[in-house]
């Protein structure tokens, strides 16, 4: 099924008789289809509706580049449109980051919150990735520069590109330029100040060999907003959901059925 919001078709699928409703927001570079193994484990429970956020899947593409704030905005009209307000929401990586977003934005819209593998926190910055950003920014920088006078043609864009192709993450060498902005500004969001502001009672589901949001995140999540809880899933990585389904539903239900 699709739904139009904020300038985007948004296709969603929907499970489940009974139950409260639960919201699934999957990770950056996914789609519903990686929620099939947990849709079939909570929708026995639960009225499970599941999206791929703009950009993904079926999705169509965000009209310009979104921040966090944007999708956030998107998934509460989304909410409404499809009349799930008050739904507990379940949120990997990404879409943990958007569900936070969701939940201090417009808290009325939303009960409690699942997160494994959530981003939302700045990485430590090491002395290394300082003077790798410091490096190319002094680079890019200068390329800039020799744009303004016109006489290199499009030599300084190539050589941004070459730049790009050095310093810039897999999943960011992988994106075209619109995708990419967006990219940006969200890997770029820092919620911390504002994880105290957090009203929802939220359970963090982490995989302790987690390396793109590792445990210390999910740790640091924990001390900061006033009702979280942490549960390790021993052995799991990013996708710790997806390997331990069972366990990670079983964990999820008890939370949000009490």
């Amino acid at each position: 099924m699709f739904v139009e919001t904020r300038g985007v078709s948004v296709y969603y699928e929907q499970s489940g008789l009974q139950g409260p409703n639960v919201l699934l927001l999957h990770g950056w570079g996914c789609d519903v289809t990686l929620w099939r193994p947990i849709i079939e484990r909570l929708s026995p429970y639960c009225r499970v509706t599941a999206l791929d956020l703009p950009g993904h899947g079926k999705s169509g593409r965000p009209p310009e580049p979104w921040d966090a704030r944007a999708f956030a905005a998107m998934t509460a009209d989304f909410v409404m449109k499809v009349g799930i307000n008050g739904c507990h929401v379940i949120g990997h990586s990404n879409g943990g980051r958007v569900a936070l977003r969701l939940a201090l934005d417009r808290p009325e819209l939303v009960g409690k919150l699942v997160l494994t593998g959530a981003a939302g926190l700045r990485g430590k910055q090491t002395t290394k990735r300082r003077v790798r950003a410091r490096l190319y920014k002094i680079l890019r920088g200068s390329l800039d520069g020799l744009d303004k006078l016109h006489i290199f043609g499009d030599a300084p864009e190539h050589a941004r590109a070459k730049l790009r192709g050095v310093f810039g993450s897999a999943d960011y060498k992988a994106l075209d330029e619109g995708t990419r902005r967006t990219f940006v500004l969200l890997v770029n969001t820092d919620l911390e100040p504002e994880l105290p502001n957090v009203r929802a009672s939220v359970l963090l589901l982490w995989g302790d060999n987690d390396t793109e949001t590792p445990l210390w995140m999910g740790r640091r999540m924990a001390e900061l907003i006033p009702d979280a809880g942490l549960v390790t899933l021993e052995g799991g990585s990013h996708f710790a959901y997806i390997e331990q389904p069972d366990r990670f539903c079983r964990i999820a239900l008890q939370f949000i059925l009490n």
